[in-house]
């Protein structure tokens, strides 16, 4: 995506680069984290597991699903806490690093059986979002989505929890045609037990993005609400903080008395929820991606956003006070 939210002839150019480092610098990652999955790939379950008997048009309009980011506004607004007393009965979508967090609250897949977690992420890091105790405890119970590329030894700790590991792939250069390493990997997927292939989605390049995907692509869920996806800073953050963000992939260093410092890290009014939020770089590519693949979505699927905070507003994006949100869709 391009149209980033503020862009002139000097940040375009910068923000492009900087999302292509994002993304095409672990490339030789990616496909040995592939490699190294094939195996179970070949012998573990397609996301396509989770599609529900049903097809686009008998989705119930009261189907919904949460996805659960870890962004500051889910504990600035208590929204793990308003979940558990709740009598929800949709989908719970659980982004890996909110996953914890989550199942410490006691917003469990006891209470909540729909329970899923996604990971997209590549890097080994995130096996610390799977490496602890109440993982283990809920893990059976837990239906996880990971893309192929994921780390092989994040899956392998997710896989000890108990959970059962359902693959798909995230797209990033099928636009390249046959020569792409989506196509050339999905082929090789199903060469052996997926002859017809796993779903494939795009991502945002987060997990936020790719679990609301996933809420409505493979689940089927016609209301799709966000908590914790702020995609933004808070005001009173730490500029300290809120460059070393912004700024670690970026091919040059900027100070904040630049004259490009406010087009690479506007402050944005939120109309919603009459507040500004500031945006760096990647969040810049984030939001504004999520808002074309939102403005994008089928007819049938709406977008609320419970996240109380952050830079996700707009056309087709439904904003709406998380604690109205349970009152109103819990059935």
């Amino acid at each position: 995506m391009n149209n980033f939210e503020t862009t002139d002839n000097f940040t375009q150019p910068l923000l492009e680069e900087s999302m292509k480092k994002i993304h095409y610098e672990s490339y030789d990652q990616w496909v040995n984290n592939f490699a190294v999955n094939l195996d179970n790939i070949w012998n573990e379950s397609s996301a396509k597991e989770l599609i529900p008997q049903t097809n686009d048009a008998s989705i119930s309009k009261n189907s919904s699903a949460i996805v659960i980011g870890r962004g500051p506004s889910i504990r600035k607004f208590h929204h793990l806490d308003l979940l558990k007393e709740s009598d929800y009965d949709g989908s719970i979508i659980c982004c890996d690093g909110a996953l914890i967090d989550t199942l410490k609250a006691g917003v469990t897949p006891d209470k909540f059986p729909n329970f899923y977690v996604a990971t997209i992420d590549p890097g080994p890091l995130l096996k610390k979002c799977y490496d602890d105790k109440i993982v283990d405890e809920y893990g059976p119970k837990i239906k996880s989505a990971f893309t192929t590329i994921s780390d092989p030894l994040v899956v392998d700790r997710a896989r000890q929890s108990g959970m059962k590991i359902h693959w798909f792939h995230s797209l990033f250069d099928y636009n390249e045609g046959k020569k792409s390493f989506n196509h050339i990997s999905a082929l090789m997927v199903r060469a052996k037990n997926h002859v017809n292939g796993l779903p494939a989605i795009q991502t945002g390049g987060n997990v936020g993005t790719s679990s609301w995907f996933i809420a409505w692509k493979i689940l089927k869920r016609s209301n799709v609400t966000l908590i914790g996806l702020n995609h933004g800073w808070e005001e009173d953050d730490s500029l300290d903080l809120i460059m070393r963000h912004g700024l670690k992939h970026l091919p040059m260093n900027i100070k904040s008395t630049d004259p490009a410092f406010k087009k690479l890290f506007p402050k944005i009014f939120n109309p919603d929820i009459g507040r500004y939020c500031i945006l760096d770089p990647i969040f810049q590519f984030y939001s504004t991606a999520f808002k074309e693949f939102i403005l994008r979505s089928p007819s049938w699927l709406t977008t609320i956003n419970a996240t109380q905070g952050g830079s996700l507003f707009g056309e087709r994006i439904k904003n709406m006070n998380f604690n109205d949100f349970l009152k109103n869709y819990h059935k």
